[in-house]
């Protein structure tokens, strides 16, 4: 049932950002990361790095969006991961919002004068997949929507 949900979410929050959404769903060959998006929102696909680990796309509007994989070489967990990031002092970063769950993580704030949000899944594969979304103050109200329903299509194999 939760699943429905996300996709009926997805789908009406699409629906309400945009007058002509275009669903897609990418699909890491690497690490089976799997998240979906609007296409015609993020229309500029950015070349894939060398070592195949995600993809990222902008839009004309100054958002970017990166869905991606990383091996979990330290063990890390949702909690530990949610205090890092909290207790980080990198500059022009800081998280305003984070949660944990037993396999999940989220994390928002500001980055660079942008707002950002992320969610991690950390898989019982040894996988943390990620999809992390970024947009202008300005643009709140359009991207805020889409946020949550694309980040609740996050999920690996």
């Amino acid at each position: 049932m939760r699943r429905l949900f996300s996709i009926g979410t997805f789908f009406a929050a699409i629906a309400a950002s945009t007058a002509i959404a275009a669903p897609f769903t990418y699909v890491n060959e690497r690490f089976g990361t799997v998240c979906t998006f609007p296409d015609d929102v993020f229309t500029e696909r950015q070349p894939e790095p060398d070592n195949g680990d995600g993809q990222e796309w902008l839009s004309a509007d100054g958002a970017s969006l990166i869905c991606s994989g990383i091996l979990n070489i330290d063990d890390d967990t949702p909690k530990g991961f949610l205090a890092e990031e909290k207790a980080s002092k990198e500059p022009g970063y800081k998280v305003t919002y984070g949660k944990a769950g037993k396999d999940w993580a989220v994390v928002s704030g500001l980055k660079d004068g942008k707002i950002f949000y992320e969610r991690r899944l950390f898989g019982k594969d040894g996988v943390i997949r990620t999809v992390w979304v970024d947009y202008p103050p300005a643009l709140k109200s359009k991207y805020d929507p889409l946020v949550g329903a694309i980040a609740g299509t996050l999920k690996g194999p």
